[in-house]
């Protein structure tokens, strides 16, 4: 069994990025990784302009301003955001300025207009401001050209804002992997089939699907394999020349009917893990295909979840493109209840993760954790995690927790 750790360096060096490419709209980027960096024409912000309501003036007319001795200014105009400015600012005047406003020619400074007093067509001053106060300056933001988003990055709401304000319409990012998902077993029915004494219900093809889709990836699901050599090797192979990375679920353990590693080696793929020395998930293969990536993962629908966060969820995210935080985020928190391992191997138990007192606190999920027990996951964002060597964290003690995203 390889420890869990080794099992994820493994399989990350093993992973390669794709590299095909596409043009996408700007309605069509979200949630896709960038293929080159973004670089725009535009300085942002795009003119000197106004952080604040107030007065566009000339910082050298106002060095003797105070309470005690305002300076008045002219007002020569007013300048709302959205509209240019039409008159340069001679000595001794200001124009009415709006936040987002563009500064008129001559103005250095604005005075908020908090600090004067407005009579008819003329402002009292009653401070000295500075040059640049309140004034955001041309392309203090972002310079033209230089570059504005980095490759390997995931497209979200900031990033969609920026490519947005920027005006870039088209935009350079990976295609999407093509995720094929199957579950093995004589025993599984869909969810609309009437169940028969024996027979379990597939619940993994649902929740991987939704997994891959989450990560931005097209999962392609073929359903329920039935344990039969041929049919598996079959759909298997179907699954790697169609598909960019292979997702089943069951058939991967030590039972007569468990085929699906000696048919990878038949199909010409080379298994670099088969067993891991995690709890539950134990019975994990990884293979290579040249240009295809496959996982089987345990059948036990809480196994294969806790497989899907911890191994295959920063392989898919390397295959996609992404270039930062691959490996899963662990923080530390105080577990309210007492967590039990078994010591031989790294033990994932879930529940949920909730700041209290800026505090991270872990509170175990009720019932069995058994890794067959699929309900007593609702509502899980976190995993803790027990390390080997250990049995029992007691109430209050500090865990180390991985947040599920």
């Amino acid at each position: 069994m390889l420890p869990v750790k080794d099992a994820e360096n493994l399989i990350l060096n093993h992973v390669q990025p794709l590299t095909e490419t596409e043009p996408v709209s700007l309605d069509a980027v979200a949630g896709r990784v960038l293929a080159t960096p973004v670089s725009s024409s535009l300085d942002y912000p795009h003119d000197d302009n106004s952080a604040m309501d107030g007065y566009a003036a000339r910082s050298r007319d106002l060095t003797e301003a105070s309470p005690e001795q305002p300076v008045s200014l002219d007002i020569v105009e007013e300048i709302p955001a959205g509209v240019p400015p039409r008159h340069p600012l001679k000595t001794k005047q200001a124009a009415r300025i709006f936040t987002g406003g563009v500064l008129p020619i001559g103005a250095d400074t604005i005075i908020i207009q908090e600090e004067t007093q407005r009579e008819g067509d003329q402002v009292k001053v009653f401070s000295s401001p500075t040059p640049g106060q309140f004034v955001r300056k041309k392309g203090s933001f972002y310079q033209a050209q230089q570059p504005l988003l980095p490759s390997g990055l995931t497209v979200g709401a900031p990033e969609l804002a920026i490519l947005a304000a920027m005006q870039c319409r088209e935009i350079s990012v990976y295609c999407r992997p093509r995720v094929s998902i199957f579950s093995s077993g004589n025993e599984l029915i869909t969810p609309d089939q009437t169940l028969q004494r024996g027979q379990l219900v597939d619940s993994n093809q649902y929740a991987l699907t939704e997994l891959v889709k989450a990560q931005g990836a097209i999962p392609i699901p073929l359903g329920i394999i039935p344990d039969e050599r041929d049919a598996l090797k079959s759909a298997i192979a179907q699954a790697i020349s169609s598909s960019d990375f292979v997702i089943s679920t069951g058939g991967v353990s030590v039972g007569d009917y468990d085929y699906i590693e000696q048919i990878l080696k038949e199909l010409g793929g080379e298994i670099h893990i088969n067993s891991v020395a995690i709890k539950p998930g134990k019975p994990l293969t990884f293979a290579a295909f040249p240009n295809c990536y496959y996982f089987g993962l345990p059948g036990n629908p809480v196994s294969a979840l806790v497989t899907f966060w911890r191994f295959v969820s920063p392989a898919l995210k390397k295959l996609s493109g992404q270039t930062n935080n691959l490996q899963p985020n662990f923080v530390k928190a105080k577990t309210e209840q007492k967590l039990q391992g078994n010591g031989k191997r790294e033990t994932y138990l879930w529940g949920q993760l909730k700041i209290i007192a800026g505090e991270y606190k872990f509170h175990l999920a009720g019932g069995s954790h058994s890794s067959g027990n699929l309900i007593n996951l609702a509502q899980t964002n976190a995993l803790a995690v027990i390390p080997v060597g250990e049995t029992v964290i007691s109430a209050q003690e500090t865990v180390a927790v991985m947040p599920i995203e």
